[in-house]
């Protein structure tokens, strides 16, 4: 067996996910795990499957003939069955503010100065209450390193914070929140 993760992208319209997981059984596939997403009239996506060796390629032949109905389709291999737990722990980072560019930017340079993967990050502009103005919300889920310094990460978090003019909340999961 061997997984596959690919991602897609297309104009919105009902069927699309339909199109897709039938090329995934029709080569005996297993869906594994996705994200997916309307945005801005498009439809788009990340799917991982596991499949039998000798069906991946006809699989990867399939996905891409998907172009004629105007999915773009990119797949890969994976190199691994299993992503290594790489550390502490889970934790969360929610975020509010004013609505500017360079918010994510900022945010992921922190984290990736202190060695901190994201492993999912979800985002919206929407309208403030009352007031009207577009306010960015995102929450990002981080990967801890196995040697987090917790007050250097707040204190990155804070920074970020107060240069971007954001609010910033840290959520450690309980293991990591009890390791020293």
């Amino acid at each position: 067996m061997q997984k596959i993760v690919f991602t897609f992208v297309g104009d919105d319209k009902a069927g699309l996910v339909e199109r897709i997981s039938e090329k995934v059984a029709e080569h005996r596939g297993n869906w594994l795990e996705s994200r997916l997403a309307q945005m801005a009239g498009k439809f788009a996506g990340i799917v991982s499957v596991a499949i039998d060796d000798n069906n991946v390629e006809p699989l990867l032949h399939d996905l891409a003939s998907l172009a004629d109905a105007g999915l773009t389709v990119v797949a890969e291999r994976s190199s691994s069955s299993e992503i290594p737990a790489s550390g502490r722990g889970a934790a969360r980072l929610k975020i509010l503010g004013n609505d500017r560019p360079g918010i994510v930017h900022e945010i992921s340079a922190s984290l990736a100065a202190l060695n901190i993967n994201i492993q999912e990050l979800n985002s919206e502009v929407q309208s403030a209450p009352m007031a009207g103005i577009p306010l960015f919300a995102a929450t990002i889920d981080i990967d801890l390193p196995a040697d987090p310094k917790l007050a250097r990460l707040q204190e990155h978090i804070e920074e970020a914070a107060e240069h971007l003019d954001i609010d910033i909340h840290l959520e450690l999961n309980d293991e990591s929140s009890t390791a020293p």
